[in-house]
């Protein structure tokens, strides 16, 4: 049986910066990665935990398998606890036999920003320079890092529930060299670009007020329920773009609720891979919009990025 190798999260940011994240991913999609193929999420209410969820997230390339057990606790912000926390195997793609065990959180706070990354990298205007960011946790937190590695970003926004927290996240902002001032959501007028990183189910800003220049990025839920962007926000977008578009019909309900409104059509839903590919034509003098939902080949992307790093031996993709 191989060794399988513990990967914790210092050594997942040591080996994996940002920005080669971002490029693992790019890499994936243009070797022909087809995230349609992942099979869906799985959910599982806990009992224990009021409102809680144990996710199951397989994917399997020719070269790698994997799968992330995951943990969704509402509660845990307010116990000074991550909300979500979970581990990540690597199997062997030939033997299926366990190559290496990640650390969840780390894996899901690198992949989830550098996917976005990725989709604004292709989508926003060279020169954004102005982030409004919604939240203070851990994701925001990567997506400012996240924009910084694709455009020239100098100042960011901050839009918060907790006075204390905002605050803390802008010293951190100031700390790497950016300016940064809390905001209301009314900042977004100003914005070229916008990070939706809540767990807010109803809408956080008015998407009337979107310069037409904006990329809007939003990744905080996964429910059809929920919503952290409202139905003028996805209609004015030149371009809608998704990891895939059974799984944005399943969980997003950004667009879903759109969708029902009759703001949006389905049928103009773009995916990331084409984005990457070049096959996406997007307006000039229009918002733009990548709603992520979090699929399971993007762990499985970054986690064998990172293996591969440990191992010293890289082996092609998909």
């Amino acid at each position: 049986m191989p060794h399988l190798t513990e990967i914790d999260a210092d050594t997942i940011a040591r080996l994996l910066p940002m920005g080669a994240a971002v490029d693992a991913l790019e890499a994936a999609l243009l070797a022909g990665l087809d995230p349609e193929a992942d099979p869906p999420r799985t959910a599982s209410p806990t009992p224990g935990a009021p409102g809680g969820q144990l996710l199951l997230m397989p994917s399997a390339t020719a070269s790698y398998a994997g799968v992330k057990l995951a943990t969704v606790a509402p509660d845990n912000p307010g116990r000074g606890l991550p909300r979500i926390q979970g581990a990540y195997v690597l199997f062997d793609g030939a033997t299926l036999g366990p190559l290496a065990l990640l650390d969840g959180i780390a894996l899901t706070s690198l992949r989830t920003p550098a996917v976005s990354a990725l989709a604004v990298r292709h989508l926003a205007v060279p020169e954004a320079r102005r982030l409004v960011v919604f939240g203070t946790g851990p994701q925001a937190w990567g997506h400012v890092e996240a924009m910084r590695a694709v455009r020239p970003v100098e100042h960011v926004d901050i839009v918060g529930r907790d006075p204390g927290r905002v605050a803390g996240f802008a010293a951190a902002c100031e700390a790497a060299g950016l300016s940064a001032a809390t905001a209301t959501p009314d900042a977004v007028a100003a914005a070229d670009l916008v990070c939706c990183c809540t767990s807010a189910r109803a809408p956080l800003f008015d998407g009337a007020l979107l310069p037409p220049h904006a990329t809007v990025v939003a990744v905080g839920s996964h429910e059809p329920g929920a919503r952290e962007v409202d139905d003028q926000s996805v209609g004015r977008a030149g371009a809608v773009v998704v990891e895939a578009r059974s799984a944005a019909l399943r969980e997003a309900g950004d667009v879903i609720q759109a969708v029902a409104a009759g703001a949006f059509d389905a049928s103009r839903l773009a995916t990331l891979a084409e984005l990457v590919r070049g096959q996406v034509t997007v307006p000039e003098g229009r918002p733009r919009l990548f709603k992520s939902v979090g699929m399971a080949w993007e762990d499985l992307v970054t986690a064998a990025a990172v293996h591969e790093r440990a191992a010293l031996r890289p082996r092609p993709h998909p």
